[in-house]
């Protein structure tokens, strides 16, 4: 299921050698160049030249790199930059020597893209208007024509009931969308070359159409990676994950040991998340996630989470405890203090690039160097989330009518939201900092989490709740002294009802009565 590449240079790129483009890389033109993306590496790299895409997308209708670049209109003073920046696509596999092409692969395990690797702008800004400003995030901020990713959750189905759940779930929708406005939904994302979608819930493995959804986005170029607490995931199917280069999973788990993880996800979470994690170890899975939510309880976990995942082969990925959902209930009591969000900055520093984040913790930059990453909130912008309903929103962290871009169902889709939505259009405008543009940490953090703000019910310009120089606790301290004003709620509620549902022969009545595991045996 991993896949290891060796890269095609070393110190230096042969200009006068054929190249071409890796059959397992795809280029997706944006306006300020063009975003590459390898389906076996799982890198993302960057191009911010219009004049280096013209030579990558003719590189193999010429005889050698030298002759590509010529015939793109690139003089030989600016060679040396442009060989560059060919060695750094070479060096991530984009492009390889040219020769009798490999079959094409529909996807590959796909993993949170590493936003670290930049070739062109053009190297030494040759094709850059002087004074232009080309940092990534200034770029990104002014949104992509598509997602580089987006979360889908398919269902709210699930067997758990997470005391910080995201979404609220536990039953069933009746409204989510069918196996075929699902797949509609699949083309629609290959044609915006939507790299990768993140599945989740609820737990998406108890919906009976999910392997089929899988096959067919993976059929399709649209890579995945689904989230899963593990109920499902029997030796059966982490065989069929070993058996296939198309998918990416990532275990669900909050705690080292039982007692921490059970606490936050219920009892004997823990058991059937290590039974999943020893599956996928068994049948020769390598480098799948072990994903884990930081709370107050499990920092002083952080290396034997580290462990835990590297006993079974996989990667350690840690995310932010948001105020959204059930969250919002308990993120009082659950977030890390603000000594532990010291602690987890200097250990994920200490960590790099092989712990991963998903861009959860840039609101702890200004403590030093920034964290591998953006660095900035990519809500509408370069991601956003569909949910079971398909209902679209700026952010998976802030599943609320004020975040609500739209629907796929509605006419043209997908596709006129993500690109006529008035949301997302705003928050693709300059944004102005608020408060917060006046501090000098403001370039590190970008104001922090707009869902973390809005849920706490402090101002979207305002300062993160989780400020690491104490701005946001003196402004929730205002808020909570006010008492007039109550944080948002969140969405609706999918949580399973006090009373458990009992299911008789005959069929439900609605079917968010369902139980989602029904006639399921674990392994």
């Amino acid at each position: 299921m991993s896949t290891k590449l060796t890269p095609q240079v070393t110190a230096t790129f042969d200009l006068d050698r054929s190249w071409r483009l890796d059959t397992r890389a795809a280029i997706r033109p944006e306006p300020f160049g063009a975003m590459l993306y390898h389906f076996g590496t799982r890198k993302l790299s960057f191009l911010k030249s219009p004049t280096l895409l013209e030579v990558l997308e003719n590189l193999a209708a010429h005889p050698t790199a030298r002759a590509a670049c010529a015939a793109a209109g690139v003089t030989e003073s600016e060679l040396s930059n442009y060989g560059r920046a060919l060695s750094t696509l070479a060096s991530a596999n984009m492009i390889i020597p040219a020769g009798p092409p490999r079959p094409r692969r529909t996807a590959e395990p796909v993993s949170p893209p590493a936003f670290r690797r930049t070739a062109g702008g053009d190297t030494g800004r040759a094709g850059c208007r002087p004074g232009t400003d080309r940092r990534l995030t200034n770029m990104f901020e002014a949104g992509l024509t598509s997602p580089i990713c987006l979360t889908w959750e398919l269902t709210y189905a699930c067997n758990l009931a997470c005391v910080h759940c995201l979404s609220s779930s536990g039953r069933r929708d009746p409204r989510e969308l069918t196996i075929a406005e699902a797949k509609a939904l699949i083309d629609t994302l290959q044609r915006m070359q939507v790299f990768y979608v993140n599945i989740g819930g609820g737990e998406p493995t108890v919906r009976p159409d999910f392997w089929d959804l899988v096959d067919y986005s993976t059929a399709h170029q649209v890579g995945v990676k689904f989230s899963t607490n593990g109920i499902k995931l029997d030796a059966c199917a982490a065989r069929r994950l070993a058996a296939s280069d198309y998918i990416d999973v990532q275990i669900s788990l909050d705690g080292a040991t039982a007692d921490v993880n059970d606490a936050v996800r219920g009892t004997g979470s823990y058991e059937t998340a290590i039974r999943a994690m020893a599956n996928l170890a068994a049948a020769g899975v390598r480098g799948f996630k072990v994903s884990v939510v930081m709370t107050r309880h499990n920092v002083s976990q952080l290396d034997a989470f580290k462990q835990l995942a590297d006993d079974h082969g996989a990667q350690l990925r840690l995310t932010r405890l948001r105020p959204s959902g059930r969250g919002a209930d308990v993120w009082p009591e659950l977030h890390p203090t603000a000594g532990q969000q010291r602690e987890l900055y200097d250990w994920l520093a200490a960590h790099g690039e092989q712990v991963l984040t998903g861009d959860s913790f840039f609101h702890l930059s200004p403590y030093g160097k920034p964290l591998p990453g953006l660095n900035m909130c990519g809500a509408g912008r370069v991601v956003c989330l569909i949910d079971p309903v398909g209902d679209v929103y700026a952010c998976p962290f802030a599943i609320h009518e004020t975040f609500l871009a739209g629907n796929v169902r509605q006419a043209g889709g997908f596709e006129t939201v993500w690109r006529e939505s008035r949301l997302f259009a705003g928050l693709r405008q300059p944004q102005a900092g608020g408060a917060c543009r006046s501090c000098g940490s403001f370039d590190s953090c970008r104001g922090g989490c707009m869902a973390a703000k809005f849920f706490t019910g402090l101002p979207l310009d305002g300062p993160d709740p989780e400020c690491v120089r104490g701005h946001g606790e003196a402004a929730l301290a205002v808020v909570r002294h006010d008492g007039t004003a109550r944080p948002p709620r969140p969405a609706a509620d999918h949580s399973h009802r006090r009373v458990p549902v009992t299911i008789g022969r005959r069929p439900p009545q609605r079917a968010c009565d369902e139980n989602p595991l029904a006639g399921f045996v674990a392994d």
